[in-house]
Order: structure tokens, then sequence, then C-alpha cells
């Protein structure tokens, strides 16, 4: 088990390695932001001026170094627009991002597992073609399009919710439906796919003919086998909190992380953008890492298995 939870940890801190690294080559490879902020009109000897102050002069690999140096010791980097800590304009956007990702997991949750599950204990009915016409809808919307349909009916035609901002619980149902609605069918299709799955097994079968009742071995042997596979698309949906919102905040002009990762891009403020990428991605591997030993508990052979490897 030491063992097993080393090799993960060190997963994980390799591949935040490799985000930043790639956030960092990309962004220093899209364009200068010293011409982008002061503008192309600003003085060549100003340019030089504010590279300069930012360390933006130095060779591409000694920034890099410089980089990682300063995360070893807590320290993200500042704003190139207003100088302030980037770690601190990212803290400020969160509690809106959580305001709007939280209750839609939590809406993806409630609507995609039951509505999955239903649909394969009633496989090939009309219910389970109803569910699975509505997943795949809601899977391949784009969730822009599907945000300004909804801001269309609800908030045009209808008048009964504001199309944008965050004034009151009322600016939220919209982004949260956006973003409740793809992901409960994202989560409904592979709950289906679980379940049938397990159904489909011999020991399903043997319990069946045995004549334990049915209504216990889907609650006592499918369910909690389904639950596996499931785990993982809702260990992303976890993770990709901050990331899915991105597209949602813009759409509602919501003051969430989403958007001021949209607007430092744009004003290619380096410091900001990759404590953004740095935060998204040690979000995904964290939750990551928790399906991985929850894996450990829903299915006895995984723990095995680590025992004997850490053996």
């Amino acid at each position: 088990m030491a063992r097993f939870i080393t090799l993960r940890l060190l997963r994980a801190a390799l591949t935040i390695a490799l985000v930043v690294t790639f956030a960092f080559i990309v962004l220093r490879m899209s364009g200068d932001p010293a011409q982008i902020i002061l503008g192309p009109e600003a003085d060549p000897e100003a340019i030089r001026a504010f590279r300069k102050s930012w360390g933006l002069d130095a060779p591409l690999w000694q920034q890099y170094f410089q980089y990682f140096g300063a995360i070893a010791q807590g320290e993200l980097g500042r704003s190139m627009r207003d100088g302030r800590a980037a770690i601190e304009l990212v803290a400020e956007r969160i509690p809106a991002t959580l305001a709007l990702t939280l209750p839609a997991l939590f809406l993806k949750l409630a609507i995609g597992i039951p509505a999955g599950i239903f649909a394969a204990l009633n496989r090939g009915r009309f219910a389970d073609r109803a569910i699975m016409l509505l997943s795949v809808a809601g899977f391949t919307v784009p969730s822009f399009v599907l945000g300004l349909v909804l801001v269309l009916v609800f908030a045009v035609q209808l008048g009964w919710l504001p199309s944008g901002g965050q004034d009151s619980w009322r600016h939220a149902i919209l982004p949260i439906l956006t973003l409740g609605i793809g992901g409960a069918a994202v989560l409904a299709r592979f709950t289906r796919s679980a379940m049938l799955e397990v159904l489909g097994q011999p020991y399903i079968r043997t319990a069946s003919a045995k004549g334990v009742p049915w209504r216990l071995v889907v609650t006592g042997h499918a369910l909690p086998n389904a639950a596996i596979p499931t785990v993982t698309i809702v260990g992303f949906m976890v993770g990709s909190l901050i990331a899915g919102a991105v597209v949602v905040e813009s759409v509602f002009s919501w003051p969430g992380v989403g958007r001021l990762l949209v607007v430092a891009v744009s004003n290619r403020d380096l410091a900001v953008v990759q404590c953004i990428l740095l935060l998204v991605a040690a979000t995904m591997v964290a939750s990551n890492l928790i399906v991985d030993f929850l894996y450990g508990f829903l299915d006895p052979r995984l723990r095995q298995a680590s025992g004997k490897a850490g053996a």
C-alpha cells in the first residue's frame, strides 16, 4: 500500500510539473505581454523597460527555472496589469465559481445517476430510449449553445430569470442549469453502460436463479460494482469544477475564475494565467488521487493487488 501511494503521489507531481511547463512555453510563444499591455503605439524604450522590470528580457530557460524556484517558495507571481499577487486575484474569484459549480455538481449527480440506473433496468423500453435520446442531446450540445438557448427562452421570451450578472441567487440559476444538464447527460450514459455490464455478469444471473429478490440483487450486487467505473467520471467532474466554468462564466458574465482566465489570456497576464492553470491541474490531480484510493474501498481485488505490490 505504501508503494501504491508513493507511485500515485509521484505521478501527480509529474503531471502538475508537465502542465506548468506546457503552460509556461505556450504562453511565452503566444505573444509579447509588453506589446499587448502597453499597446502597439508604446515607445520602444518603455517596452524594453517593462520587459526588464518583469524579467522578460532574460533567456527563456532562465525564466523557466526562476518560475519553478518561485513556486517552490510559494510565490506564484504578480499581475502585470495592477501588480497584485496572482494568487490573491484568483482567490477572490473562487467563491463565485464554486457558487455555480458545486450546485451544478449536485444536480449532475441527482439527475444523471438515477436516470442511468433507471434506463439500464428498463433496457430497450420506451423509458430507456427516451433517457438515452435526452442524454445524447445534452452531451452533444456545446455548453455555450445550451446557455444561449436557456437565456433566449427563460430570460428573453419568458422574462422569468436574468440573463447575466451576479446580483442575486436568481442570476445563478441559468448558469447552474447550463453546467448541470450537460454533466447529467454524460453521467447518465456512463451509469447506464456500467449497470448493463454488471447486470450481464454470471454472478447476477446466479443470484437471481437462487431466488434472491431482484431488488436485493440490484442494490446488493449490481450497484456496488457499477459504482467503480462511475466513480471515475464523477472524479473527473469534481476535478474540472473550475476549468468547466470558463465558457459558462463568459456567457453569463459571471465574475468567477473562468472569466478571469479568459481576461488574463487576452491580456497576456502571465502570472495570473499560470496561477489558474496550476490550480486547475492541482484540483484534477487531487480528484484523481481520491478516485484511486476509492477504488481500493469499492473493489477488494484492488486492495489485495496493492498489498501484494507493497510486499
